[in-house]
């Protein structure tokens, strides 16, 4: 993830570290990637995705939650009627005798599975030895299973959930790919060349339109989308056919998409630089759709942005640059957006927090980590219910001592059939 101008040097430091370390623990040979499962292959038409419940109608709540308490033992603040827990450490067996959990964890999301349960998917975002592992937790919320997802990969720092229950692992390096993987770790992990080449943070799928909207992690970034032409066998869009275009945004906020020439930047003029109208956004780093709104956070001007895809017109709905709170997020990065759309945000640094912007732009801290100044928080997901939020601290107790947590607590309840947020 592209730091802030003052985090250059550490993140310098760190990664040039890691770059070593990883040099040595990776695989040989590391052409490309596989899906690590140590899981048999399904047979044909057992797809775990395919048989993902109906998503849960909630209310969020969050506009209700009260003011961040005193710190734990472990110097974590919650609201009142919150609970933590750690379910996984990087270097450290999830389960007995089982899968030993990603350095540096990064982007995440939950799926849904047919017996109740669900599963978090994190990505790891060391260099040369990334890719992405999986936590699974039965109807009662205890974790039964931990294994890869993806292997071999470099740098996989956010990407996204799709609609059909595979989840988009995004390198974050220049010239970077865009992997499909199987959160159910049964099938094997697929490129996604279509999606372009270049610093890739994370994805997220349009299904109303049947497009990608991707950042990029430059500080000259661009907004890219891949409009898919056509869709596969399952009817879900197609991510190998169609076309990669990129957002040039007027003075009024209204948004053209151009088609990349390149791609795959083949050629010797990067993908971010092939349409020289394209719009500069700084730092690109999270992004998800919702009802029709595709937010964005750049952290290289701290800024929310919201596209609406029905009159392609964006807007930022919070500017650090303008806010009046001395607790205003720093280090913009990993987003999810509740039910009824509050957006939340993870800082990189910052005040090491996850703070939900409400619809009326509000801001509401949800949790606080003191005493890990050197870390940064990652991957916020809910769980299908709403009262479980996923992230970790990504190198909370040191280089590779990252820490993987679940927030318990009334973040959603459940919503009638006949009412609405």
């Amino acid at each position: 993830m592209a730091p802030h101008p003052s985090l250059l040097t550490r993140r310098a430091v760190v990664r040039s570290g890691l770059a070593t370390l990883a040099a040595l623990v990776a695989p040989a040979g590391l052409v490309g990637c596989s899906s690590g499962s140590r899981r048999p292959p399904k047979a044909d038409g057992d797809s775990g995705r395919e048989s993902m419940p109906a998503a849960q109608r909630l209310r969020s709540l969050i506009d209700r939650i009260g003011p961040l308490q005193a710190a734990n033992a472990d110097g974590i603040r919650l609201p009142a009627g919150f609970s933590i827990r750690i379910v996984a450490r990087s270097g450290e067996a999830v389960l007995p005798d089982g899968h030993s959990w990603h350095a540096w964890p990064d982007g995440g999301a939950t799926f849904a599975t047919a017996d109740g349960g669900w599963i978090y998917v994190s990505n790891s975002e060391i260099p040369l030895a990334g890719g992405a592992g999986a936590l699974r937790f039965d109807a009662a919320g205890t974790l039964v299973d931990a294994y890869p997802i993806l292997e071999g990969t470099n740098v996989n720092c956010a990407g996204g959930p799709t609609p059909w229950g595979t989840w988009l692992s995004c390198e974050e390096v220049a010239y970077g790919r865009v992997f499909e993987t199987d959160p159910w770790g049964t099938t094997e992990a697929v490129e996604r060349p279509a999606l372009g080449r270049f610093k890739h943070e994370a994805a997220t799928v349009d299904p109303e339109l049947g497009c990608v909207y991707l950042s990029e992690d430059e500080t000259d970034g661009r907004l890219y989308r891949f409009q898919s032409s056509t869709t596969d066998e399952h009817g879900h869009p197609s991510l190998t056919e169609g076309e990669l275009q990129v957002a040039v945004v007027d003075a009024v906020g209204g948004v053209t998409w151009v088609a990349v020439p390149d791609p795959l930047g083949t050629g010797s003029v990067p993908t971010r630089e092939q349409v020289p109208e394209a719009t500069v956004f700084s730092g690109g780093e999270g992004i998800w759709w919702f009802d029709g709104t595709v937010y964005l956070s750049t952290k290289g001007d701290n800024r929310i942005w919201a596209y609406t895809t029905a009159t392609q017109t964006i807007r930022t709905i919070y500017d650090r640059a303008t806010a009046e709170d001395p607790d205003a997020l720093y280090g913009v990065d990993n987003l999810t957006v509740s039910a009824c759309g509050d957006v939340l945000v993870a800082e990189d640094s910052g005040q090491m927090r996850i703070v939900a912007v409400l619809p009326n732009g509000d801001l509401t801290p949800l949790v606080q980590i003191e005493g890990q100044d050197n870390s940064e928080i990652t991957g916020p997901a809910f769980d299908p219910s709403g009262t479980r939020l996923y992230f970790s601290s990504q190198r909370a107790t040191g280089l590779l001592g990252g820490i993987t947590y679940e927030i318990t607590g009334p973040f959603h309840e459940p919503l009638p059939d006949d009412e609405a947020c």
